[in-house]
């Protein structure tokens, strides 16, 4: 859709070049330096009076002749202002009888938004009618001109152009421009009419339309917007139409009609609304008959999303997502959903807050997008209700976290189950600006009722009630120094202390319904519990202990901090029992107390040589468990990344409730290089590759160069990705997809660069895996 300023071809010229009240100011000689900025000035954040029209005009000419009651001619250099308003020009006349003032010979005209250039130019003062011959226009506070062969002003807001053209393109590019044989705009409608308008490109027509309705300003309006045109191995020549339906001042339509040539015409819609309860989008996504994929049919994709508060009080979220197929994503370019864990999220949740208590209903359930047996569970629904009184006395906080859910599943041999859990909690924070230290008891009440028709586990009981007391106390300390082995730099050390008790009991009469096993880094060795959820709560009596280490330049900038810990488990059973929960085909008898070492480092040096890692080191096996790492070189106009990441499969067979030979043989180990680099204001491109050690097979690789001028771009991306799991076939058998894509569109009047298009130097187009920060550091 055409957005243009309202300057567009004429605005600003209807302001008045005289008035009856002109104030002419004659001057002979020009030996005095000139008072007025470039006409050519954008002046678009200077102040303006409140009547700009009103403002005095002054009046610079080589030359001034005047007849008494009929005319006057200024002529030579003649330079009109008022206000922000400039003329020159080579003549212009002011006829008294008729109140006429008409400028002629290279007359150009800027309000600091527009200037525009002119055979001859007309102004009735009694009628402000205003007309202009031979023009060229140019917007001087964004990229846009054109040409006019007439243009006139014949309200108070229309205004009438004839033969005339638009681009963003700067002087002397002819990439594209919009030509009508006549623009009519009407300021009290914010809109302008195009008859017989056409796109060209290198003065070549592209197409062609009656008519083209088009907003100016700020204003919304149904029309066409700009198409996209591009090419790629996978779906052929593809056309991109979008139209803008503004159905009302809080609704808006985006329907966008995708030709593909392999596949055919996908119709894709985004609805948003905003109304008194939040504001959200729905957004579908419809192709009939896959033309690649016959056997799947009709293949669509929806989401609704909402997001609003209401009197203040009430919070609503919604994000619910469902496609036609599992293989939607793996096939189509959508934008459909929250992809995580290879799933669809389908969630909704209302939500009343006062000062000290809020409750809440939410309803979840997933679209699962692989062949699997493994089954999530829905909650259907949860209420929950949490109360909090801090400062019931000085340096005690109290809090109470419930809720009421209720879980169901498709799997089979799997229950369903009501829950039923209280949690109340006495907290004890203490701070200082050196030090703080927290101790915190709660108590764990949770009743379950789990419908036990048709399963298999059991151990499982219908009625289960268990009550868990649980104690945590945390202190740290930040001790700081300036260092003595690197001058100018600041250093902390940052000590941590942990203890956590929860007595042992027995859970496996109780289902896992919403429970996952928290990540182990780091950071993750002070918090109180193991799982995600309430259905397992490990046991624990152990301390956890660590330390970071920062150092901080002249300017308090954060250039390097390490982090180690690890836990000491005062009863080492403790310890197996939490492994033998998911997997004992790796425990061994020997294990020492303590836990794996847990190692965190960020670098960053001088802003050009950035570094993140971490590894998780078990000093029983005297193995790495897990480990990452990104070193990432920025220069002048690019960067050069590598990262590796690791998991061991020994690491991965005691963590995860699943068998991870699906997945792997022989544990992650995963490599990539990525670099992306400017080469000018025009050029840039990237490259990336990744690698799988473990199977010697390539994961995926993408190569990508882009040229972006001043008014529209071009993009080539190839890229070759692994689908499918082949790689744990005997032997091996993987199967890629090569794909070639074009990506063409202009830039310019509201519209951005191609989706996809990879214009960005450190953006990643169509990729998979991609380019991730390298390293964590506050600033």
């Amino acid at each position: 859709m055409l957005r243009f300023p309202r300057t567009l071809l004429a605005v600003s010229i209807s302001a008045v070049f005289f008035a009856p009240q002109t104030l002419a100011q004659e001057t002979m000689t020009h030996d005095s330096e000139p008072k007025l900025p470039p006409i050519d000035q954008c002046l678009i954040n200077e102040p303006e009076s409140e009547n700009p029209n009103q403002e005095p005009i002054n009046i610079e000419a080589d030359s001034l002749e005047a007849v008494n009651g009929d005319k006057a001619n200024y002529k030579g250099n003649v330079v009109v202002t008022q206000g922000k308003k400039r003329m020159i020009a080579d003549k212009v006349t002011l006829h008294e009888k008729e109140n006429i003032a008409v400028a002629e010979g290279n007359v150009t005209f800027s309000d600091g938004e527009l200037k525009t250039i002119s055979d001859k130019a007309t102004n009735n003062l009694n009628t402000d009618e205003v007309t202009l011959e031979n023009t060229k226009y140019q917007f001087l506070c964004e990229p846009g001109r054109g040409e006019a062969v007439y243009i006139s002003k014949t309200g108070k807001a229309v205004y009438e152009v004839e033969d005339g053209t638009i681009t963003s393109c700067p002087v002397g590019d002819n990439a594209w421009r919009m030509r009508a044989s006549s623009i009519d705009i009407d300021q009290n409608d914010d809109e302008a009419t195009f008859y017989n308008p056409r796109f060209e490109v290198l003065n070549v027509p592209i197409f062609y339309l009656p008519f083209l309705t088009v907003p100016i300003g700020d204003t919304r309006k149904t029309g066409f917007l700009y198409p996209t045109v591009s090419y790629g191995s996978s779906d052929g020549f593809e056309l991109d139409v979008p139209i803008y339906w503004n159905i009302a001042p809080n609704y808006d339509l985006e329907t966008t009609f995708r030709y593909m040539e392999k596949r055919g015409t996908q119709l894709d819609s985004t609805f948003r609304y905003l109304s008194d309860f939040g504001h959200g989008q729905i957004k579908s996504e419809y192709l009939p008959d896959d033309k690649k994929n016959p056997e799947l049919g009709d293949r669509w994709g929806f989401q609704y999303t909402h997001s609003g508060i209401f009197n203040q009080v009430w919070k609503f979220d919604i994000d619910y997502s469902k496609v036609s197929d599992i293989r939607y994503f793996n096939d189509m370019d959508s934008g459909i959903g929250n992809q995580e864990d290879g799933q669809l999220l389908q969630e909704g949740r209302a939500t009343y807050r006062s000062e000290n208590w809020d409750t809440s209903l939410l309803v979840r359930d997933f679209q699962v997008l692989t062949a699997t047996n493994n089954l999530p569970y829905r909650l259907l629904p949860q209420v929950s209700f949490n109360y909090y009184a801090p400062e019931v006395m000085r340096y005690l906080n109290f809090d109470v976290v419930s809720h009421i859910s209720h879980f169901d599943t498709d799997a089979p041999g799997k229950p369903s189950a009501t829950r039923l859990h209280v949690e109340p909690g006495f907290t004890v924070p203490i701070g200082t600006t050196w030090g703080t230290w927290t101790t915190e008891a709660r108590l764990l009440g949770t009743y379950y009722q789990q419908d036990l028709s048709g399963v298999t586990d059991s151990k499982l009981e219908e009625s289960v009630t268990r009550v868990i007391p649980e104690f945590r106390s945390h202190a740290g300390l930040v001790l700081e120094r300036d260092t003595t082995i690197f001058d100018n730099y600041t250093q902390t050390l940052e000590p941590q202390l942990q203890y956590v008790y929860v007595p042992s009991e027995n859970q496996d009469m109780i289902g896992d319904y919403d429970t996952t096993l928290l990540q182990t880094d780091y950071y993750g060795l002070f918090r109180s519990r193991k799982y995600s959820g309430v259905d397992k709560i490990a046991a624990a009596n152990q301390f956890s202990y660590g330390a970071s280490t920062r150092f901080f330049d002249d300017d308090f900038k954060e250039r390097l901090n390490i982090s180690f810990g690890q836990i000491f488990y005062l009863n080492k059973d403790l310890k197996n029992n939490e492994l033998s929960n998911v997997n004992t085909g790796s425990l061994q008898s020997d294990q020492s107390n303590y836990s794996a070492w847990a190692v965190e480092m960020d670098f960053n040096f001088n802003d050009y040589l950035f570094y993140h890692g971490g590894v998780q080191y078990d000093i029983d096996s005297k193995e790495m468990q897990l480990g990452n790492s990104t070193l990432e070189y920025r220069f002048n106009g690019g960067y050069v990344q590598g990262n590796y990441r690791y998991v061991s499969k020994e690491y991965l067979d005691d963590t995860v409730d699943f068998n991870t030979d699906s997945i792997t043989k022989d544990g992650i180990s995963q490599a990539g290089i990525l670099a992306g680099y400017r080469f000018n204001r025009n050029w840039d491109g990237g490259a990336q590759y990744f690698y799988d050690l473990t199977t010697d097979e390539a994961l995926e690789w993408l190569a990508r160069i882009n040229y972006t001028s001043d008014c529209w771009y071009i993009g080539f991306t190839f890229s070759n990705q692994l689908k499918g799991n082949g790689l744990l076939e005997t032997p091996p058998n993987p199967e890629y997809e090569n794909n070639f894509t074009v990506n063409f569109g202009i830039v310019g009047f509201g519209t951005s660069i191609g989706a996809g298009s990879g214009m960005s130097g450190l953006d990643d187009a169509g990729n998979s895996l991609g380019y991730g920060r390298p390293f964590f550091l506050n600033n």
